[in-house]
């Protein structure tokens, strides 16, 4: 599966490591920055990330900051991108097979390495039950669309 990773400065070092778990796990990943710890701005990453979702039918995406707050925020003004906040396996499995999350995000000031590689595997192998959950993934857009 195609997955593009995107983290601001605060995420960086959690992102170099999630990247190298997709690598052993068998996914493609794409690294669309930032690339080193230097301060940058999250919004920046967040866009890119989610650009390149909306543009490669069936990929996803993992956004890292420090909190994995802000990013998420930025990455959800992105109609078509349900980004989900989660620091643990079991919302990020239930994202997926509820909400139909293609977005993954985490704070790496709030959730160690070996935890955030188990949230991705969840993230990543759960699939999307449709049914029930179809129409209320359909009712998330906003007024007007």
């Amino acid at each position: 599966m195609k997955v593009f990773l995107g983290a601001d400065h605060a995420g960086f070092a959690l992102k170099e490591v999630l990247e190298e778990a997709l690598g052993e796990l068998g996914h493609d990943a794409e690294d669309l920055g930032t690339h080193s710890s230097e301060s940058v701005d999250y919004p920046d990453f967040a866009h890119r990330v989610a650009e390149a979702v909306l543009a490669n039918e069936g990929s996803l995406g993992v956004l890292v900051c420090g909190s994995g707050i802000g990013i998420s925020m930025a990455a959800n003004k992105h109609p078509g991108i349900r980004a989900a906040l989660c620091h643990e396996p079991w919302s990020a499995e239930m994202t997926r097979r509820h909400n139909d999350a293609n977005v993954l995000c985490l704070g790496e000031r709030v959730i160690g390495q070996g935890l955030a590689r188990a949230t991705l595997e969840a993230f990543l192998t759960a699939a999307f039950e449709g049914g029930r959950h179809a129409r209320r993934v359909g009712k998330i857009a906003p007024a007007g669309e």
